[in-house]
């Protein structure tokens, strides 16, 4: 039996022991999470309850157990360098090293090194350290269209862009500054206009092996309006690409991949082990980057690990070795959508506390629990996403309809968003597109 120690306890772990439990090789999970998820309460031989990013506690729980590896789930234990503090110990991390982490805890770290290394991808961008030229540079070199972004850990909620988030230069400008009061700078760019997926790649920092390209919808609403959250679903197609992408779309993501693992080792010396999670944007000048991050996505990992073929562990195991290369990995060609229950009035002001059911969840549905708190009398609200449902069909149309019965049979203070993976939905991105494209 192998022992594994996974980091963290939402749904995009819980998905991470039900893919490890699905090997050949036979697997006992041990838990160290923040709170305690029920599924994982019931797939673990030990669950600890501490902060994830107490590295003498996680410590002491690895000195314990002594896994065979390690896989930390949420962004916060990798950038305060866990997997340094398990190599040190002599246990393998699926995550990588502090310093090469920062390709996510760092956005200036990122744009800098697509820039030094004459990366593909970047836009036109700055980084200020302090306010001075700041509405000079978003009005007049990125002529009113741009993007601020937070340095650092945010939860996905420290990106604001003209037009969605912010009136104009001015509240820029404002946005900008408050960044730079908190972490020293900021990174100004400009605005990408396009269609966006994700591609999550495995990385041993020699050979990047992809997976299957999805689609994040990260608004609150429907229509994709509303403010940004962790993730309110995701949706990926049987064929292995999106209707808005092609394969040489994805080909152009997987360089750019390439390089960057390639710059981090010659920039660094630290070779990047893990998870190299591209955010990309399809425009009218082709492929571009948005943004790293350096673990599973959550929601796309509850798109790509149900239909993983290939032992995961082999792959983890393979990851940790460096022998990632030549090493096959397959996919189930199906599509599957994922759709989050969440409290009402996520995220600004969620509801707490407040009881929830979930009944006659149809057959072909995978549920993974996050953000709920687990009593004697059933499960309750704790604050953030609660349940993600993911369906998976031979058509994206058939995955969409499994996870959306699945959302409605959840009785509570909740709401969802029915929209995604709709063909409807999914129409307006493909003529965007086109319109871009021609």
């Amino acid at each position: 039996m192998k022992k594994v120690i996974i980091i963290g306890n939402g749904a995009r772990e819980h998905a991470l022991a039900e893919t490890l439990k699905r090997s050949s090789q036979g697997v006992e999970i041990f838990t160290f999470g923040g709170a305690k998820n029920p599924a994982m309460f019931e797939m673990s031989t030990e669950y600890e309850i501490g902060s994830v990013t107490d590295l003498n506690h996680i410590k002491e729980f690895a000195e314990r157990v002594r896994p065979d590896f390690v896989i930390p789930g949420p962004e916060a234990p990798i950038a305060v360098g866990v997997s340094d503090m398990l190599g040190e110990m002599g246990i393998p991390s699926i995550a990588p090293m502090e310093t090469v982490a920062r390709l996510e805890s760092s956005k200036s770290f990122t744009r800098e090194i697509l820039n030094k290394y004459s990366i593909p991808g970047n836009p036109k961008y700055k980084v200020f350290t302090s306010p001075t030229g700041l509405q000079k540079y978003m009005e007049g070199e990125l002529e009113g269209e741009f993007v601020v972004k937070a340095d650092g850990l945010k939860g996905g909620k420290g990106v604001k862009v003209v037009g969605d988030h912010l009136a104009d230069a001015v509240e820029g400008t404002a946005y900008a500054t408050k960044c730079i009061e908190d972490s020293g700078h900021v990174v100004v760019e400009e605005k990408f206009v396009g269609p966006e997926f994700s591609l999550m790649s495995f990385a041993d920092g020699q050979t990047v092996a992809d997976m299957v390209p999805v689609q994040d919808h990260k608004r609150a609403y429907v229509g994709d309006k509303g403010p940004n959250t962790g993730g309110m679903g995701s949706y990926s197609d049987a064929n292995h690409l999106l209707p808005f992408i092609t394969k040489e779309d994805l080909a152009v993501a997987h360089d750019i991949t390439t390089q960057v693992m390639n710059a981090l080792r010659e920039d660094t010396g630290t070779k990047f082990v893990g998870i190299m999670y591209g955010g990309f944007i399809v425009t009218k000048n082709g492929v571009k980057l948005i943004e790293y991050n350096a673990r599973f996505g959550d929601p796309e990992a509850m798109n790509v690990l149900p239909i993983l073929k290939t032992d995961f562990v082999d792959v983890c195991e393979a990851m940790a070795r460096g022998e990632l290369g030549g090493m096959p990995i397959e996919f189930e060609k199906k599509a599957t959508v994922c759709k989050y229950v969440v409290p009402e009035s996520y995220p600004d002001k969620p509801v707490k506390g407040e009881k929830i059911e979930v009944t006659d969840i149809p057959e072909g549905v995978k549920t993974y629990y996050a953000s709920v708190d687990q009593r004697e009398d059933g499960l309750y609200l704790s604050g953030s996403r609660a349940i993600a449902f993911v369906g998976i069909g031979d058509t994206i149309a058939e995955a969409e309809k499994l996870a959306q019965s699945a959302v409605t049979s959840v009785k509570g203070p909740v709401f969802f968003r029915e929209d995604i993976g709709t063909e409807a939905l999914i129409g307006e991105y493909v003529k965007m597109r086109e319109d871009l494209r021609g």
